[in-house]
């Protein structure tokens, strides 16, 4: 085998997102541009030359042909060792936890996430730094200058290897090792949680159904949870990953895992219910008939920390996205403990963890995790929310209507516009921006804007500045709108819209969440003019 280089030519669209550079399948086919991706990684990151990578993805579409190719290249760039998951596989979290365990100089996470997969799906690539979590902004910036002016990349003319076997490799000097993709993270998962009280749930007859919606945590729930935990067989459906995720959605909401929705809104319900995304980073939770917010289960999680024995004694602070509710900080209130607020986009949380000045931390995009590893945690929570159970040995709903009896409930839905024309998305939000000031004080319905902005952010440990992260519309009563352009899309644009009202009174507890809202749904709707800029009548979808 030899070394080669190869002359190449630069795109102009490989700027990383918030979660790496995700396109359409076909983009990534084109030739040279994954190539070129991966070289500016490692024109980025020095310290892969000599040092171990940890390698894998969620096993969509092109995961097998992106890994022997990214092999090559590492080879080439002087990587001495890589640890790749047993058939290319590895959950986001896990590929976390592995860079930790083994301090490696950092990991290449192939995955879209909750995208959909298959020929015609979408693709995803990012890396994530030694701490094991994703890459700090100056380096995606740097990654994304170095792609725009590169002329060629280094790799290897050598053959494929065999993914599907435990075995060590050599390729032009460096060492391959094919890993388990379980292993290491069912360890670190039977060192945080109390197994012994949830295998004791399920011996007395509880029932819980995990949707692994054909993805990545289909192997890792299926060996925790029934192999080790003793949950019956079935336990966990759809658990073989498949290319295309079995021409299904793997995003863990209610539009989209219908197939457990309706299981646990039906009159003979489990328990519990679950479901994870495309690379096991997302959850979601839900009870006998009731459906458990993103924001309230990191609120409830946070309230219950105690009864976990890795958190036993107590939590350092917890952080939540800006557009999260404002649940979690009521109960970092009553712990006095600090409650740091965020853009969007895990890797704000991994300064705050890596400084030791939270334990907990969530979006309301169906993400939450702790500072186990330095990525969100899909199992992690479900495994999280079974422990409290076991403890408490009372239902999902049971725990959600005390926790609104004793800290208020804050009422919180999200509605997306999806596709929408880029043009038209830049326009309504360079037009809400005008508005601000105008919206500073006025009143509507006797609620009154107390402050209106686009949302920044100063890292209190790095003290770096993020600019740009939202429209804010914050009212005298606690209750929110806010508006988003998100960047985990491949098509158009996507417009989130955040609406959020907190309620404290006892016989308000338990109303329709899109009743309670819809003033304010109203009220988003007519200042953005959403219809106007969307030509859209309703939201995409609804959570």
């Amino acid at each position: 085998m030899s070394h080669i280089t190869i002359a190449t030519t630069a795109f102009d669209d490989q700027k990383p997102g918030t979660s790496g550079l995700r396109k359409q399948v076909t983009i990534f086919q084109q030739a040279h541009y994954l190539e070129n991706f991966v070289q500016s990684i490692f024109d980025s990151v020095p310290e892969l030359k000599g040092g171990t990578l940890v390698l894998g993805g969620d096993g969509r579409y092109y995961n097998d042909t992106a890994i022997q190719t990214i092999l090559r290249m590492a080879a080439a760039n002087g990587v001495s060792r890589v640890l790749v998951g047993q058939d290319g596989l590895l959950s986001t979290p896990a590929a976390s936890a592995i860079i930790r365990k083994y301090q490696a100089s950092g990991g290449i996470i192939l995955s879209a996430s909750h995208n959909p997969g298959g020929a015609d799906g979408d693709f995803g690539i990012k890396f994530n730094g030694t701490n094991g979590g994703p890459a700090v902004e100056s380096l995606t910036n740097t990654i994304h200058q170095n792609s725009l002016s590169i002329t060629d990349y280094q790799i290897t003319d050598s053959a494929d290897i065999e993914l599907s076997e435990l075995n060590s490799h050599q390729i032009d000097g460096m060492t391959v090792e094919i890993i388990s993709p379980v292993h290491d993270y069912a360890e670190l998962m039977q060192q945080t949680f109390d197994f012994p009280a949830i295998n004791a749930l399920f011996e007395a007859g509880f029932r819980l159904r995990f949707d692994a919606m054909h993805a990545i945590t289909g192997p890792y729930a299926k060996h925790i949870l029934e192999d080790m935990l003793g949950a019956p067989t079935g336990t966990v459906i759809n658990g073989t990953p498949l290319p295309d995720f079995g021409k299904g959605h793997p995003d863990p909401n209610l539009a989209h895992a219908k197939e457990l929705v309706a299981e646990m809104f039906s009159d003979n319900a489990p328990d519990m219910g679950a479901a994870s995304d495309g690379d096991g980073d997302r959850n979601m939770i839900l009870g006998n008939n009731i459906f458990v917010t993103p924001s309230d289960s990191l609120a409830v999680l946070a309230a219950n920390a105690t009864l976990i024995p890795a958190y036993q004694d107590g939590l350092s602070g917890v952080a939540r996205s800006m557009p999260t509710s404002c649940a979690v900080d009521r109960v970092a209130e009553k712990l006095a403990i600090d409650c740091f607020e965020t853009p969007t986009g895990w890797k704000f949380f991994g300064n705050l963890m890596d400084a030791d000045k939270i334990t907990l931390c969530g979006e309301e995009s169906f993400g939450t995790g702790s500072s186990h590893v330095r990525e969100k945690d899909g199992l992690w929570a479900v495994l999280y929310w079974l422990n409290i159970l076991a403890v408490k040995r009372t239902s999902i709903k049971t725990i959600l209507h005390q926790h609104w009896q004793e800290f208020g409930r804050n009422y919180y839905t999200r509605h997306d516009y999806e596709a929408i024309d880029n043009a038209q998305a830049t326009s309504l939000m360079q037009e809400l921006e005008n508005k601000l000031e105008k919206l500073n004080g006025q009143s509507w319905n006797s609620k009154t804007v107390l402050q209106a902005d686009n949302f920044h952010y100063t890292d209190p440990v790095d003290h770096s500045v993020s600019t740009n992260q939202g429209i804010r519309i914050l009212f005298d009563n606690g209750s929110r709108i806010i508006f988003r352009l998100s960047g985990t899309g491949t098509q158009g644009a996507t417009l989130r819209v955040y609406i959020e009202s907190y309620e404290l009174s006892p016989d308000k507890l338990h109303l329709d969440t899109q009743a309670a809202l819809q003033e304010y749904i109203q009220l988003a709707n007519e200042i953005a003019e959403i219809k106007k800029y969307t030509g859209m009548e309703q939201p995409t979808v609804i959570t």
